[in-house]
């Protein structure tokens, strides 16, 4: 008996180890007021690993989630919520990603995230021409990503 059961820990652990870790999931609120100021993503910096997903979570309504344009890795897809509504993007290519609230990004509403290691994407990202606040808000998040 001792011996099936070392077989069957065995086994199991074998199992275990082979299987692919399960995928992470972060919540980003989408604010009127947070801690970033006004129209804020909290947290505006996300790390996430390939394979993992953000849920955008309109918490205050008339928000939504939409890539900036030339901040995202080559081959990325191209992201665009519906205003009001949750969605879930999931992160397979790494690099960095930029991504706004259509409706406030004139407002500096934005937010950056870093998927695995690569920053082949980042001088790219960074060299993205933003009004004066949008720009104010990015450049300290650029600052924690180099």
């Amino acid at each position: 008996m001792m011996i099936f059961r070392a077989l069957i820990a065995a086994a199991t652990l074998a199992i275990a180890t082979t299987l692919p870790a399960a995928a992470d999931e972060v919540a980003v609120k989408m604010l009127n007021s947070g801690p970033g100021g006004m129209m804020v993503f909290d947290p505006a910096l996300v790390r996430l690993r390939p394979g993992d997903s953000i849920k955008f979570l309109p918490t205050d309504k008339g928000h939504n989630v939409e890539t900036i344009k030339g901040m995202a890795p080559d081959g990325a897809e191209y992201v665009k919520t519906t205003v009001g509504q949750e969605a879930v993007v999931k992160f397979d290519k790494e690099g960095v990603y930029g991504f706004k609230c259509a409706p406030h990004y004139m407002m500096g509403m934005v937010a950056l995230v870093v998927v695995g290691d690569k920053r082949d994407n980042l001088e790219a990202a960074k060299s993205v021409q933003h009004n004066k606040l949008t720009q104010k808000r990015l450049d300290p998040l650029f600052a924690q990503i180099q």
